[in-house]
This record gives structure tokens, C-alpha cells and sequence, in this order.
């Protein structure tokens, strides 16, 4: 299974999240490989601050060509994750022609659902070529307890893409394990942290 983390937002935290979710997948006893698809390889600056013998590989392929070059490599895995760019581009049409579900970060605010639009129009022209690709929504940086991350979910029902139930909260315990190449699995592994990004995975695996 091939999944991306696509918004053309850029600090909604796709890298955040693809990491976390290779991480969990890959402690299924699951093959699984990170591909770092945003020009600015920040999923390549975590990966090289790993200790050794790290679960899974993270490689760099930012190519508009991804769709054509990754079912080769990804033959090999039972799970890749694509961090995508951070803009609407041939990188991002690449990505979704790569996958079998994207998954859109989006935070609980009025201009990321706003501008949630442009990566749905794009997944609209592709699923013209591509009809079996599944998409959802997952709120990200949710502040507990407040009106607005409630809200997010409404606003996003404008949107024919479904958003998952898991919400992942603002908490500083991402900010903190990522400087060190770790996830909050390693840190903190009976958090609240990691058991929303376990969640999640669980209910993304479910798509």
C-alpha cells in the first residue's frame, strides 16, 4: 500500500506525521519505506539525526517522475509513505498517481480548510485516471477543548472526502523527539501522543 501526505499548505505537518505512521506500521513486523518527495527533505534531515539500526529506510525522490519510478522500489514493502511537497504542483499530481490513499493533513483553521480546495481539485482530476485512490482528511495540531478544532470537521463536510475520526493534538512532544531523529514511540511511548498516532494508523489501515 502506497500512502501520501499531500497539502499544498506547508507547516500542516505532513512530515510529522508520515514519520510517525512509518514508524508505527513498521512495528507491525511490516516492510515499510519513507520516500521524501518535498524539495526541502525534511524527512531526510530526521533520518539522518537516527540512531543506528533504525525500522525502516528513508529515501529522497522529489521527481515529478515518482508515479513511474516508485511501484519499482516499492514492490519490495508492504507499506511506502510519500511526504509530499508543500505546494500544489507536478510533484504533488506525481505523488497522487504514485498512491493508493492520500492522506491531507489539515489544521484546525479557517485558511487550511480554505485551502484544503486546491489539493480536493487535484484529487478530482486524478481519480479521472486513476478511480480506485482514496483520500480522507485528518485534523492535525488540534488544541483540546476548544471550539475550533470542533469546527474544523464541519467545515471540511463541504469537501467530498471524509475525515478520520483520530485527530492528532498540538503537543510538544513531536517537536522534541524530532530533533533527536525519534518518534513519540521511543520518548514517550504510553502518551497521549503516541496513542493518537497509533489510532490513527490503525483507522487509516481500515481505508
Amino acid at each position: 500500500m502506497i500512502i501520501a501526505l499531500l497539502n499544498q499548505k506547508g507547516g500542516v505537518g505532513k512530515t510529522t506525521l508520515a514519520v510517525h505512521l512509518a514508524e508505527v506500521l513498521s512495528r507491525l513486523d511490516k516492510s515499510v519505506l519513507l520516500v521524501d518527495a518535498d524539495p526541502q527533505g525534511s524527512a531526510l534531515d530526521w533520518a539522518a539525526n537516527r540512531p543506528d539500526n533504525p525500522r525502516f529506510p528513508v529515501i529522497g525522490l522529489p521527481k515529478p517522475t515518482l508515479h513511474r519510478e516508485l511501484p519499482a522500489i516499492a514492490k519490495n514493502h508492504d507499506f511506502v509513505l510519500i511526504d509530499g511537497p508543500p505546494r500544489v504542483n507536478e510533484l504533488a499530481r506525481a505523488a497522487i498517481m504514485a498512491s493508493d490513499v492520500v492522506l491531507i493533513p489539515v489544521q484546525p483553521s479557517p485558511f487550511d480548510v480554505w485551502a484544503a480546495k486546491e489539493i480536493v481539485d487535484l484529487l478530482r482530476e486524478a481519480s479521472a485516471f486513476k478511480e480506485n485512490i482514496k483520500s480522507a482528511f485528518v485534523i492535525n495540531r488540534k488544541i483540546v477543548n476548544t471550539a475550533i478544532g470542533r469546527d474544523v470537521v464541519e467545515a471540511l463536510s463541504s469537501y467530498p472526502v471524509p475525515v478520520l475520526k483520530t485527530s492528532i493534538g498540538q503537543r510538544v512532544a513531536f517537536a522534541e523527539c524530532a530533533a533527536q531523529g525519534l518518534t513519540v514511540l521511543h520518548t514517550d511511548p504510553n502518551g497521549p501522543a503516541s496513542q493518537e498516532v497509533v489510532s490513527l494508523a490503525k483507522e487509516l489501515l481500515e481505508l
